[in-house]
């Protein structure tokens, strides 16, 4: 059995190993593959790994794929529905990344209000000195204690940043389409989409992206929101309307952004975000700690095993 890894770079950039499943059958590692070169790459291999490199209906009739391993939660690169036609399973990896996605959530929170990073460079540049203080700041520093966390999707990643803000003693409010009882039973809130823009202080995004959602931060709901919020998404880049959130930042009416993920990445150089005030970014590094990334692939690789034993798991397209 031949199998072919696509674009394994991002998951194992040289800490993890392979080697396992080279127990399977004949293994081919890229690191990236181009759009042209996905057919030519498969070539007659029977399964094929892939984190972001597309497989459109083209490559499933052009090849001889039994089944799909995506490294990764989200699978909209795969054309799930020709692969299902051609009794293709495609399995994903949920939930190995909550623990990671929540802290790095709140991590961009802190720096935020807290400014770690410019602060240090202050001191370097010799400010701290200057000042002839034993103490100076250069930006408002804020304090969480009391304040309002809402989230807008409560899943793993959303109730790992709730249980670190509420640890941090923020009140934590939700939006989700399901209502887990089990959590309002431990202090968390439900509340309205609307409820939740206007009571907050930060707004943390942990949704998935869907249609009815894409630039779900945009002018009329900014709008809504409380003068300084603060802005954090770990999800997907196309939840934020990027024009209307710097013109925001750039206004003061948000306070400041946290952003691991953009519309379009890597990030473009004319992207408005790259000189909005108070804006953090980062390259879509929440999920990557290395204990994560190890998890992830251990489970693709359960993927893969239990597919072999006739019962697949996590398939998306069953």
């Amino acid at each position: 059995m031949k199998i072919v890894v696509l674009d394994g770079y991002t998951l194992n950039p040289g800490d993890l190993s392979w080697e396992v499943l080279h127990d399977f059958g004949a293994v081919t590692v890229y690191d990236r593959t181009p759009e042209e070169e996905v057919i030519n790459r498969i070539g007659d291999a029977e399964i094929v790994f892939t984190n972001k490199t597309p497989l459109s209906r083209e490559v499933f009739e052009a090849t001889q794929i039994k089944w799909v391993g995506v490294l990764a939660t989200g699978y909209n690169v795969v054309d799930i529905a020709a692969a299902k036609e051609k009794g293709i399973p495609v399995s994903n990896v949920p939930a190995y990344g909550n623990d990671a996605v929540g802290q790095f959530a709140i991590a961009l929170l802190l720096e935020m209000c807290h400014h770690i990073a410019a602060h240090d460079q202050a001191i370097r540049k010799g400010q701290w000195k200057e000042s002839g203080d034993f103490c100076f700041w250069n930006y408002p520093l804020i304090e969480l204690a009391g304040k309002t966390m809402g989230i807008v999707g409560f899943g793993r990643n959303g109730q790992a940043a709730g249980r670190i803000a509420k640890a941090l003693g923020m009140k934590v409010i939700a939006y989700d389409k399901y209502v887990n009882e089990a959590l309002v039973a431990e202090g968390y809130e439900y509340v309205a989409l609307d409820e939740l823009f206007r009571r907050s202080d930060v707004i943390s995004l942990h949704c998935p992206l869907f249609a009815d959602n894409t630039g779900i931060i945009n002018k009329t709901n900014i709008a809504k929101m409380k003068d300084g919020v603060m802005i954090i998404n770990t999800a997907r880049g196309p939840l934020v309307n990027e024009e209307d959130l710097a013109e925001a930042l750039n206004s003061g009416k948000v306070g400041g952004a946290g952003l691991d993920v953009v519309c379009i990445e890597p990030i473009l150089e004319d992207n408005p975000l790259l000189t909005a005030k108070n804006c953090i970014l980062t390259p879509h590094i929440a999920w990557a700690p290395i204990e994560a990334r190890q998890r992830l692939f251990d489970i693709a690789v359960d993927n893969l095993r239990s597919y072999l034993e006739g019962q697949p798991t996590n398939v998306v397209n069953a």
